[in-house]
């Protein structure tokens, strides 16, 4: 073990910076969690049940200092998911990579073709056809959480049922229910779509966010059932910290806290060099989120309307994607 990962004492509460708790989080879990085998084949160290709290007032945006966290390929994606959209056609023509990999592996099994990440994205640039086979996700976060299904029976034959052309728009009632009814307890939505989950590249993993309203400030909760600490976490942690400001904008409100709750916390086998070079590190600096524009609508803001100022990260620390 890591001489960095066996010296580092637990730091008060008092004087944390508020990376700690995830770098605390990881330390726990990569010498402490269970070993098991996963979907991917690559093995984890897991723990279940993690809770961690950020406060968003002043500005304050959680983004990692200890390695970079590329915020705007994050700050995009929150964006395509407002959009429904489900295709990575978009993502890609803004030189977002992130879901790349999961219809690059459904083409490469159902080809045998060994082409690679970047001849793939081209192709799901040049030719709509192609990207309309190959790049669509299936009904994944974007669609359900703007259009949910709903399914209402036929009037001459009860015990069928026809789809609505549109479904609930989860955004749209969240925001009308946060300006006229602030003090609800359904201030919810939800990806966690049962009867659609064999048709997503990838069931929900950021599934479920609740938000309450107190002394005129907005805070959010994310409980995320599977979560790749090193990876994904950090775009996670951003992304719905990055949805509450939003949110707070469109009703008048100020944001309060971002609290994150995690179910599988694992960290991959193949990861050991991410960890123990981020665990060596020490976070700094406080950084900050601008939205320089108020939009008529959640759905109408752009990648423009975001500044991150005071962020001065430490250098990227690469790491395989387990598919």
């Amino acid at each position: 073990m890591d001489i960095a990962l066996q010296s580092r004492a637990p730091h008060q509460a008092q004087s944390r910076h508020f990376e700690w708790q995830y770098l605390d989080l990881m330390k726990q879990i990569w010498t402490h969690g269970h070993e098991r085998s996963d979907r991917t084949g690559v093995g984890t160290r897991s723990l279940f049940g993690a809770t961690m709290r950020f406060e968003l007032s002043d500005n304050a945006i959680p983004l990692l200092t200890t390695k970079r966290v590329y915020w705007k390929a994050a700050a995009r994606e929150m964006l395509w998911f407002l959009t429904g959209d489900t295709n990575i056609r978009p993502l890609v023509a803004q030189g977002v990579h992130i879901w790349t990999d999961w219809p690059l592996d459904s083409y490469r099994k159902a080809t045998g073709e060994e082409i690679d990440r970047d001849a793939f994205e081209a192709r799901i640039i040049a030719d709509a056809d192609f990207a309309e086979r190959w790049g669509d996700l299936g009904p994944v976060y974007g669609k359900q959480w703007t259009d949910w299904p709903v399914y209402e029976p036929v009037d001459a034959e009860p015990s069928l049922f026809r789809k609505r052309p549109k479904g609930i728009n989860q955004i749209a009632e969240l925001v009308e229910s946060l300006r006229t009814n602030p003090g609800s307890r359904r201030h919810i939505f939800e990806g966690w779509n049962v009867a659609e989950l064999d048709r997503m590249a990838l069931p929900p993993c950021h599934k479920t966010y609740q938000f309450f309203v107190a002394d005129g400030k907005l805070t959010g909760l994310l409980y995320q059932r599977s979560c790749d600490l090193a990876l994904g976490v950090p775009f996670n942690i951003f992304s719905a910290a990055l949805i509450i400001r939003m949110l707070a904008q469109q009703c008048d409100l100020e944001p309060g806290e971002l609290i994150w709750n995690g179910g599988d916390v694992h960290l991959y086998l193949n990861h050991r060099e991410l960890v123990e070079t981020q665990l060596s590190r020490e976070p700094h600096g406080a950084p900050r989120l601008d939205i320089v524009r108020q939009p008529d609508s959640i759905f109408d803001y752009r990648i423009e309307d975001f500044e991150v100022r005071d962020y001065t990260p430490q250098s990227h620390i690469a790491a395989p994607v387990a598919v």
